[in-house]
C-alpha cells in the first residue's frame, strides 16, 4: 500500500499550495500523554503538512443512527477525515476515536476504505438489508480532493444504481458532476438526491472558512450542471454562523434556486468539543474584530454554551436570534420556490441481482 501513502503527499509540478482549514493539533480528549509536536513536522516552522493515506481496515461500511433530528438511519462513509479542512467541521473529534487529533491531524491523516465497494455490495446483498436511503457524507465529504483520483464514490454509485438502492448526497465539491452518469440513471428510478453545501457567496471568505472546498461559482455550476440532467438537486446554507454567513441566506438561496436548486436545508454551526477551540482560532486568525461578536451571539443561540447536544436544539439552536434566522431561511425559501414539494426517494425499485449477473462480477 506504499502507493497510497504517497498519493498526494508531493504537490504535482504545477499546483499551487493550499492553506489549511485548522493550525494546530489540540490535545486527543481519550489520550492521557499528549506528543508534542517536532520543529520539523511544519507546526511550529510555518510549512504545512503534507496529506497521508492510510488503508482502513473495517469490515462493515455501511452505519446506522437513530438520531431524532436527522434526516438518515444509515450512511455510507469511503473516508474517515476530511482534506477540505473546514475550520467548523463537526466531525473533527471522530477523528480522536482512531487515535488522531481533530486539528491538523483531521485533514491530512486521511482514512481510506479501498474495499467500501465489495463491502457494499456484500450488505446490500444479504436478505437482512431492508431497502432504504443511505446517506453518502453523513460524516465526511465523499468528494474531498482524493476521490479524483481513488474514485471509491464513483465506484459505490455503481453498486447503488446496479441494485437501485436510494442516495442521498451532500458535497462542497463540484467534482460530483464526473458522476452525471450514474446519478442520471438512480434519478431515472427517483433514487437519488444530490446537496450541494453552500456556505458563502464571498470567495474569500470560502478560502479560509473551507480552504480545500470549491469556490462559490463552481458550486452554483454543479447545481446547474445536475438539474439539467434531470438529477434532483438542493442546497444546503450549513453552517449558518452568526455574525459572519447569516446575512446571506437570502442570496444563497436566491442564486441557489436560479441555477436549478429545489429543495433547501440550513444547520446553526455546531462546536462540539475541540472545533470550538479550532473556531475560536480561526475567528482569532481571519475576523479578530468580530470574534467575540460571533461567539456571544452563538452563546445565546445555545444556552449560555458554544454547543448543546440536545436533539431538537443542536441543529438550529433556541431563543430570538435563532427563530429569526429560521423565519428568514423559510421566508427566503418560499420567495425563490424552494421546498415547494415533498422529496421522497423510491426503494420500490430495489433488486438485488439474479444468479446470471452475479456470475459475471
Amino acid at each position: 500500500m506504499a502507493w497510497l501513502l504517497r498519493l498526494m503527499s508531493e504537490a504535482a509540478p504545477n499546483e499551487k499550495p493550499h492553506h489549511r482549514g485548522s493550525r494546530s493539533n489540540p490535545p486527543n480528549r481519550f489520550e492521557a500523554v499528549r506528543l508534542e509536536p517536532d520543529p520539523d513536522d511544519g507546526l511550529e516552522t510555518g510549512i504545512e503538512p503534507r496529506t497521508s493515506f492510510f488503508k482502513d481496515a473495517t469490515r462493515t461500511i455501511i452505519a446506522t443512527n437513530d438520531s431524532p433530528d436527522i434526516g438518515f438511519d444509515a450512511s455510507l462513509n469511503v473516508y474517515r477525515g476530511c482534506e477540505h479542512g473546514c475550520s467548523y467541521c463537526y466531525a473533527r473529534p471522530t477523528h480522536e476515536y482512531l487515535g488522531f487529533s481533530s486539528g491538523l491531524d483531521f485533514e491530512t491523516k486521511i482514512m481510506v476504505k479501498l474495499d467500501a465497494p465489495k463491502l457494499l455490495r456484500s450488505e446490500l446483498m444479504s436478505p437482512r438489508w431492508r431497502p432504504q436511503v443511505l446517506a453518502m457524507s453523513g460524516v465526511t465529504d465523499p468528494y474531498q480532493p482524493v476521490e479524483r483520483k481513488l474514485k471509491l464514490t464513483r465506484a459505490c454509485l455503481e453498486v447503488l444504481a446496479e441494485f437501485k438502492n436510494p442516495v442521498g448526497i451532500v458535497t462542497k465539491n463540484q467534482l460530483v458532476t464526473r458522476d452525471l452518469d450514474l446519478l442520471a440513471a438512480l434519478a431515472s428510478v427517483n433514487a437519488v438526491v444530490v446537496y450541494i453545501s453552500l456556505t458563502t457567496l464571498d470567495a474569500d471568505l470560502r478560502a479560509s472558512l473551507e480552504p480545500r472546498t470549491s469556490p462559490p461559482k463552481s458550486r452554483l455550476l454543479a447545481i446547474e450542471r445536475l438539474a439539467k440532467h434531470g438529477i434532483p438537486v438542493g442546497v444546503m446554507t450549513a453552517p449558518v454562523i452568526p455574525a459572519v454567513n447569516d446575512h446571506e441566506i437570502p442570496e444563497l438561496l436566491k442564486a441557489a434556486s436560479e441555477a436549478g436548486a429545489r429543495h433547501a436545508g440550513y444547520v446553526l454551526l455546531r462546536l462540539p468539543h475541540s472545533v470550538a477551540g479550532l473556531f475560536e482560532n480561526w475567528l482569532e486568525t481571519h475576523l479578530p474584530d468580530r470574534k467575540e461578536k460571533v461567539l456571544n451571539q452563538l452563546r445565546g443561540m445555545r444556552g449560555g454554551q458554544l454547543n448543546v447536544s440536545t436533539f431538537g436544539q443542536r441543529m438550529s439552536g433556541g431563543g430570538l436570534q435563532a427563530s429569526q434566522i429560521r423565519q428568514l431561511f423559510e421566508l427566503s425559501c418560499r420567495r425563490h420556490g424552494l421546498n415547494q414539494e415533498p422529496l421522497r426517494l423510491n426503494t420500490r425499485a430495489f433488486k438485488r441481482p439474479g444468479p446470471e449477473q452475479l456470475e459475471l462480477l
